[in-house]
């Protein structure tokens, strides 16, 4: 074997460099192997079409954690975030639109031209939001209660349910709403505009292959809002130089502090010596030696094809093939000779920078799925696209621009060689629908079906939260119930990844507490618990 690091860590995305970060900061040897040939995961800035740079899978910024902003210092070394002016643009099927955003009273005003009532209760929906995202937000750099830890689990259980226990009877309804129901139940006890529950409900199927009809959809819409930027509870924005200026960033700062990274070098097996982890061999057939192995990759990907088999019971790895991943996200990058002109909005405007949903209704987003389910694809499939060449001209040549068209509902077990195109054709011709002369515009495009997702970023199923944000799999059950406190089932074994707790989505929060755990670990009460 080569070397010997106190760390090694698999995958380079933006929770391995977090993780990475502290683990060196601490005073820990560490090394991440990197498969492909640029930092990021899935948080890259790549060029797509000659002249067209883009985010070319992770698009937009909210829920990156605060503390490992301040942590790693990002704002010193570059790190900027434009804020969009409104939130969502959605066109209406009658030809019409809603723009979500701006400000309480802007979105109150555009609400009024659906419906009196839902502008009323707006207030009242927001502060229940609101209530059960603060929840979250002080969990979100928490190690769940890991069942089988013993007085620790009692610990942590009750303290982490101390913020729950302090609410009102009337705030644990709304929690116990969003945890548990669907979109559209939860959305219809508040709303009566199908315009306006679309414009909520639209981020309960981002990432998430199943309806707005779906028990436990909710949660996933409440997942989108959790976030800040600028400051700013909840408001989402592009950062300038793409995601990948972010990833890039931390990577600097992991250099910085010792880190070594290396790139094209795949890891093909985690090595194990008598139940504890001792490194790993890359796909070269180089061996590393290491006290500890931290995976930023899926648990799919991690325990079905980089161990074998007979290195780990026989019942976890009947869990681990019951994780349920697909996220049923279809991804596109377009070069644009000119900004779309929308039907019902055509000059350029602040809608251009902000969230274009197509998706007006929930029932539209209840066909997509039921489509998906039944044809591969939907014929009317949910579109959200994003032009951050209108805030970050350094993406396209002048006069032109890039957009991102981030898709749902598209079935992650069919044959995509043979369907990519089509799909990807259906999605331009629905984007027309409502932008004429969008196709025309197209000077080139890069599509990623589930499949392209997989092979080129490592996300089984093309699941961009590295496996389903349901009920039984958050929390102390992600990703697996006593496997929850960011340690595999052998020693010196680590997750770090987006399939532990918080989930997806460019946090860093998993990155931040898996190197909390690893430094526990090493500690008086590390050894006296765990």
């Amino acid at each position: 074997m080569t070397g010997r690091y106190d760390a090694v860590i698999i995958g380079a995305g933006h929770n391995g460099l977090v993780c990475a970060f502290y683990l060196a900061r601490a005073g820990l040897k560490v090394r991440i192997l990197e498969r492909r040939e640029i930092v990021g995961g899935a948080a890259v800035t790549e060029e797509f079409h000659p002249g067209f740079r883009n985010s070319v899978a992770s698009y937009t910024v909210s829920l990156l954690q605060p503390k490992v902003i301040a942590d790693m210092k990002l704002a010193d070394h570059g790190y900027r975030v434009i804020e969009r002016p409104i939130s969502n643009f959605l066109p209406q099927e009658d030809g019409g639109y809603l723009k979500l955003g701006g400000g309480l009273e802007r979105t109150q005003a555009e609400f009024r031209k659906f419906s009196g009532h839902d502008a009323a209760v707006l207030p009242a929906y927001y502060e229940a939001l609101e209530t059960a995202a603060e929840v979250l937000r002080s969990l979100a750099l928490k190690t769940p209660p890991n069942l089988g830890d013993g007085l620790r689990t009692l610990i942590d259980g009750a303290s982490q349910g101390l913020g729950l226990a302090r609410l009102s009877l009337a705030q644990k309804r709304d929690v116990l709403d969003l945890l548990t129901k669907s979109a559209r139940s939860f959305l219809d006890s508040w709303f009566e505009s199908a315009a306006v529950k679309a414009a909520f409900g639209f981020d309960a199927v981002v990432g998430n292959y199943a309806s707005p009809d779906t028990p436990g959809s909710a949660y996933v819409l409440l997942h989108h809002v959790f976030g800040e930027v600028n400051g700013k509870k909840g408001a989402w924005g592009h950062s300038v130089g793409g995601m990948g200026a972010i990833t890039q960033i931390m990577a600097k700062v992991c250099r910085e502090a010792g880190v070594e990274i290396s790139l094209e070098s795949p890891v093909e097996r985690v090595l194990v010596d008598g139940g504890k982890v001792a490194g790993v061999r890359l796909e070269s057939g180089e061996e590393i030696a290491a006290s500890r192995v931290v995976a930023n990759v899926g648990p799919r990907l991690l325990y079905e094809r980089m161990f074998d088999a007979s290195d780990l019971p026989e019942e976890f790895r009947r869990r681990v093939r019951g994780f349920k991943v697909g996220s049923g996200t279809f991804r596109m990058n377009v070069a644009l000779s000119e900004l779309p002109r929308f039907a019902c909005l055509p000059e350029p405007g602040e809608h251009h920078r902000s969230g274009i949903i197509i998706a007006p209704t929930l029932d539209y987003m209840d066909r997509a799925f039921l489509d998906a389910k039944c044809h591969g694809w939907s014929r009317e499939p949910i579109v959200e696209m994003l032009i951050p060449s209108t805030v970050d001209d350094s993406l396209a040549p002048p006069g032109c621009h890039v957009a991102s068209l981030f898709c749902q509902q598209f079935d992650p077990a069919i044959d995509w060689d043979a369907h990519e195109d089509a799909a990807a054709d259906t999605i331009i011709a629905t984007v027309e629908r409502h932008a004429p002369g969008f196709a025309a515009s197209i000077l080139g495009r890069q599509v990623l079906s589930p499949l392209g997702l997989e092979r080129k970023f490592g996300l089984v199923g093309g699941d961009i939260m590295h496996g389903n944000m349901s009920l039984d799999q958050l929390w102390s059950a992600r990703p697996i119930l006593g496997q929850a406190a960011y340690r595999g089932p052998l020693k010196g074994l680590y997750m770090c990844g987006a399939g532990t707790h918080p989930g997806g989505g460019v946090t860093g929060a998993p990155g931040h507490n898996c190197a909390s755990e690893v430094l526990a670990d090493r500690s008086l009460i590390g050894r006296l618990f765990g």
